[in-house]
């Protein structure tokens, strides 16, 4: 079964006790499931203070705040990078204190701690029946970038895979691991394919500058964006979507963007894809030839966006040391129908 960036829980009931804040949502005031719902990963602030994750329940009624904390008496650590999830377990990955805390998905309960043989972790997927995590190693060397290997019955990091410069968005399907190079602080344009049987790189494909995000579509086929090199770095490129054909891992085709075109924030829907460019966001359908040259939706501008259930999903970090909003649209309308206080830099979606 293919790992993706969105999760839909099944439903569950709450019993609550609640009180009203000055903007009418209900905050829970005691310790509960987090099924029903959608779970928000805040950074935090850099370099100091902690990471959180906040929950909202699918109505936005319901908001609560550092869960894991709430859940647990500590913080998770410093900037929350992402969550992953497998069965009954969630994966927290927390970059800058190079750790996963490892929780039950549905109470937060701590269920372990991985930090041994981490060295700034991203993201994570589970294939095969081991989890893989992007690390950028020392970011004052360029050499020593990989993707440990998690064994998911200890909690332990079984292997580490060196690769490309950057690793950073990860996805599986049931035979392969595809690795996106961003470039950490430096640059790249790779995809790196591993075998989950042998944890070997079996192959490395070229794509556009900066690949930010990676997407499946219904037919098994994994769709990268890459945003190219913005003007900053002196040689500005062009963005790209690639295509893969995951069957024979070739690249099936690749869609340019203009020079001064820099999209990010890849998502989809029901073979609709979606992604953000010059305060826009724009769709594109698979199997379509061209991409498109009128926006979705005009005069928006997110720190992170994705879509789910009929609705598009924005964060906007404000000044990066205060609560951040998230935005909720419907795609129908095209209309802004809710806004909620969440953490601080507020950045990933789970559903």
């Amino acid at each position: 079964m293919k790992q993706v960036s969105i999760f839909v829980a099944m439903a569950a009931l709450f019993t609550v006790s609640c009180s009203n804040d000055d903007d009418g949502v209900v905050i829970e005031e005691v310790k509960g499931d987090y099924q029903n719902g959608i779970l928000i990963t805040n950074e935090g602030p850099f370099n100091n203070g902690s990471g959180t994750v906040t929950y909202i329940s699918n109505d936005s009624l319901l908001v609560k705040d550092a869960i894991f904390k709430l859940e647990n008496n500590e913080d998770l650590g410093n900037i929350l990078q992402s969550i992953a999830f497998d069965e009954d377990r969630a994966y927290i990955v927390v970059n800058n204190s190079h750790k996963i805390h490892v929780v039950n998905r549905y109470t937060f309960k701590s269920e372990g701690v991985i930090e041994e043989g981490l060295l700034n972790p991203r993201y994570l997927t589970v294939a095969n029946g081991k989890g893989y995590v992007t690390n950028w190693g020392d970011s004052a060397d360029e050499t020593d970038d990989y993707v440990a290997i998690i064994d998911l019955e200890t909690n332990t990091v079984s292997k580490s895979i060196p690769t490309e410069l950057g690793p950073e968005a990860i996805t599986s399907n049931e035979d392969f691991v595809y690795v996106a190079h961003q470039g950490a602080f430096g640059q790249n344009n790779k995809v790196s394919i591993i075998d989950a049987s042998t944890d070997v790189v079996s192959s490395t494909l070229t794509v556009g500058d900066f690949p930010n995000s990676m997407q499946w579509d219904t037919a098994g086929n994994l769709w990268v964006l890459s945003s190219g090199a913005p003007e900053y770095t002196g040689e500005e490129t062009n963005g790209t979507l690639t295509e893969i054909n995951t069957s024979d891992n070739s690249i099936v085709q690749t869609f340019n963007f203009e020079t001064t075109e820099h999209p990010g924030d890849l998502s989809v829907e029901d073979d609709t894809f979606y992604f953000g460019m010059s305060n826009a966001v724009y769709t594109f359908e698979s199997g379509l030839d061209a991409l498109p040259t009128e926006a979705f939706i005009n005069d928006v501008s997110f720190y992170s966006m994705t879509v789910n259930d009929g609705k598009l999903y924005g964060t906007d970090a404000k000044d990066y040391a205060s609560k951040g909003d998230l935005f909720i649209y419907d795609l129908n309308t095209k209309e802004l129908t809710n806004t909620i206080s969440v953490g601080i830099i507020p950045v990933r979606y789970i559903f």
